[in-house]
């Protein structure tokens, strides 16, 4: 077997708040395929670091009365204590404030400066005059300036989903100080991502070697466009003092904006692991480098890593990443984690309750399936599962087994020729096992598919143990020999789906070598082609005695978990509160429901077409109040339709969306034109309701039919 050389990063988590249940949906899977890969035999090294710059930090820190230093200090010990808890086993966990994250920044910041892609000019922002600073657009706020909601954010609006500059924003003020913010001149740094060096490389490294998955890469080709085209906007990459990060050098007052350091954390961070162990850091990191990097991030910093972090990785002389494996998001009980319902869990707050950080790592590992589709922690069916598969199923097959041979056989195995005819049962009983499903299920991080499959077996062995009767044989004395055997057969297969579920469950694992007396598990399939009873522990190999491995989830401690993370969220000052407005908003759509049509059947609704459409373009209708004109790209054609959402969206913000449109509408005739078909939108029915444009979940292409 080849030996592989493997760095592996997680994103690197904000050193501005706390860990919680959605951040650890990363940070288990990351976890769960090293430890795979490592059980392999090859050499991994998986780092990360707390991401520490930016007006964020600084902000929280002075309202602490306390350094940034000492601030992401204390954050540092806070995070690496709930990554521990939940037995992720970084070779490194470090920080972007370090001299080895400022080394590479003004390398690589210098290395694209020389190579002509670092543009100055002035642009105008909002400027605070109290706290006498620029405001990045998270710390601006007024009313959206396309459909006048109020206490929206500098970038786009909650309401109706525009996007926006903050400068766009009527009445503003400062989220930090209240004050009206006044425009402002300053000379920003811009890496020229929409250089033809830049573009044309993204536009094949986007699309070859696998090195996104399928729908990371459509959305890539989405926002690069066709060779030619110039769809990628240069990008700001400084900031203005006051600012918390490292000053750009030569540039007095000026820092890098906080995303440019950020993956270049995984440098530093790797750098300080190989100052550590004496690794050779450039055999990773060079541009001929065959060794392999892989990225592990959720899907909304996906624009972040696989357009500006490659293209700055190429143009300044080092290597690209092998592959970035993106995930979606973590819902709870269908819907997005609640701080007033009890779901905004953190995983401080968990291992508190005492609630074992191994069922939160199984039940995820049976949900993810190595897409960008969200997943759902169903605290019902977290309970259900976790019971069944792992206590009633997996642990099942030591605790009915092993006490026999520790009472009858004094804890040994079978030996001899029982040994030769225990490996016949096993080879007869399990011979549509296929182990390299598991295995490749690991590796294309299908945990969900190689969890069914280990299940599957777990389910089989208990199925002979149930007809083989264990309990029933020790009766007869006579039968000790074949008792002998089945409860030696029980503990065998234990051990081996042991090795299987050994990324998942690391610490149970331990647990499960302990009692059976053995080396650390390996994975039994390197020993490919030959049977499954040849990765058995030895004949007549001594166990110790059982001890509980693992308890059953009572429905109580979930319960408690939930009122544990409670908050009334009410009751903090709600001036300028963006939990404020959200809530008038709820209130008012309540108020405004339109009642349901009357029912229709299903043949009635399958005579709607409904596709996946591209707007390709989007204009102003001359003389129309409410019309733009688009042109949707369905994937055999291109149709134009006319829309009432003139008052809703700006059209230049329109173009490359996708949306849902009727395909199957009789074309109208307009006096501006034929209208051949109708997109789809939400609205409460009102007057000065708002529209809502449908879009399709990342992965939908133009054409798909929507049933």
């Amino acid at each position: 077997m080849t030996i592989r050389k493997i760095l592996v990063t997680s994103a690197l988590p904000y050193a501005n708040g706390s860990i919680h249940l959605g951040h650890l949906v990363e940070y288990i899977q990351t976890d769960i395929w090293v430890r795979f890969q490592k059980m392999q035999g090859h050499t991994v090294y998986y780092v990360c670091a707390d991401d520490t710059h930016g007006t964020p930090i600084m902000l929280r820190a002075e309202k602490e009365g306390m350094t940034p230093e000492a601030l992401i200090a204390r954050v540092h010990g806070e995070h690496l204590r709930d990554f521990t808890g939940f037995h992720i086993n970084f070779d490194n966990y470090y920080s972007t404030h370090s001299e080895e994250t400022r080394q590479y920044s003004e390398e690589i910041y210098h290395k694209l400066k020389a190579a002509g892609l670092i543009k100055v000019r002035a642009i105008e922002q909002l400027y605070d005059p109290v706290k006498n600073m620029f405001l990045p657009d998270r710390f601006v706020k007024g009313e959206c300036p396309k459909c006048g909601a109020k206490d929206q954010y500098g970038d786009s609006c909650e309401a109706c989903g525009a996007a926006y500059a903050p400068t766009e924003l009527k009445n503003p003020y400062s989220a930090i100080s209240g004050a009206t913010p006044v425009k402002k001149a300053s000379e920003h740094f811009f890496f020229s991502l929409s250089d033809s060096r830049c573009a044309d490389f993204l536009r094949r490294w986007t699309r070859e070697a696998n090195h996104l998955q399928p729908e990371a890469a459509n959305k890539m080709h989405e926002w690069l466009g066709e060779a030619g085209e110039n769809k990628l906007s240069d990008w700001d990459i400084s900031r203005d003092a006051p600012y918390f990060g490292f000053e750009i050098p030569g540039e007095a007052g000026k820092y890098f904006y906080v995303w440019l350091d950020a993956p270049i954390g995984y440098m530093g961070s790797f750098k300080n692991l190989c100052q550590q162990r004496g690794i050779d850091f450039d055999e990773f990191w060079k541009k001929e480098s065959t060794t392999e990097l892989y990225h592990f991030i959720g899907k909304d910093i996906l624009y972040f890593h696989a357009l500006f972090w490659p293209a700055m990785l190429e143009n300044a002389g080092y290597r690209t990443p092998t592959q970035i494996f993106a995930h979606g998001f973590l819902t709870v009980n269908g819907e997005k984690m609640s701080k007033s319902r009890g779901t905004f869990i953190t995983a401080e707050s968990y291992l508190q309750q005492r609630l074992n950080p191994e069922w939160l790592r199984y039940y995820y590992a049976a949900k993810l399936n190595g897409t960008l589709e969200d997943i759902d922690l169903n605290l019902e069916d977290f309970t259900a599962r976790v019971n069944s598969d792992l206590v009633g199923k997996f642990i099942n097959i030591a605790s009915r087994c092993a006490g026999f041979i520790a009472k009858r056989f004094d804890g040994k195995l079978v030996a001899g020729e029982d040994y030769g005819v225990l490996q016949q049962m096993i080879d007869e009983h399990f011979a549509s096992w296929q182990p390299g499903i598991i295995e490749k299920a690991y590796e294309e991080r299908d945990f969900s598919a190689a969890v069914r499959q280990i299940m599957k077996r777990a389910d089989d062995v208990n199925e002979l143990i149930h007809q083989l009767a264990p309990w029933e044989i020790a009766k007869d004395t006579a039968r000790d020999r074949e008792l002998h055997r089945v409860c030696s057969l029980g503990v065998q297969m234990f051990y081996l789906l042991s090795c299987y579920l050994k990324p998942v469950l690391p610490a149970t694992a331990r647990q499960i070598e302990d009692f059976l007396n053995c080396d650390a598990l390996n994975w039994p399939e390197h020993q490919l082609g030959r049977t499954i009873s040849s990765v058995l522990l030895p004949a007549g190999h001594r166990i110790n005695t059982y001890q509980h491995l693992m308890t059953r989830i009572d429905p109580k401690q979930i319960t408690a978990l939930i009122e544990a993370n409670k908050q009334n969220i009410t009751t903090k000052p709600e001036s300028h509160s963006q939990t404020r407005h959200s809530e008038a908003q709820q209130h008012k759509q309540q108020q405004a429901v339109v009642p349901i049509a009357e029912t229709i059947s299903v043949d009635d609704f399958s005579k709607i077409d409904l596709r996946i459409a591209r707007i390709v373009n989007a204009e102003l209708v001359e003389g129309a109040d409410k019309l733009l004109k688009l042109t949707l790209d369905i994937g055999s054609e291109q149709r134009t339709v006319f829309a009432g959402i003139k008052k809703a969206y700006d059209p230049d913000n329109l173009k490359g969306r996708l949306t849902i449109m009727v395909a199957n509408l009789t074309p109208r005739k307009m006096k501006f034109g034929l209208s051949e078909g109708m997109v789809l939108a939400a609205s409460d029915g009102s007057a000065g309701g708002g529209l809502y444009l449908l879009s399709p979940d990342e992965g939908a292409l133009p054409g798909m039919r929507v049933k």
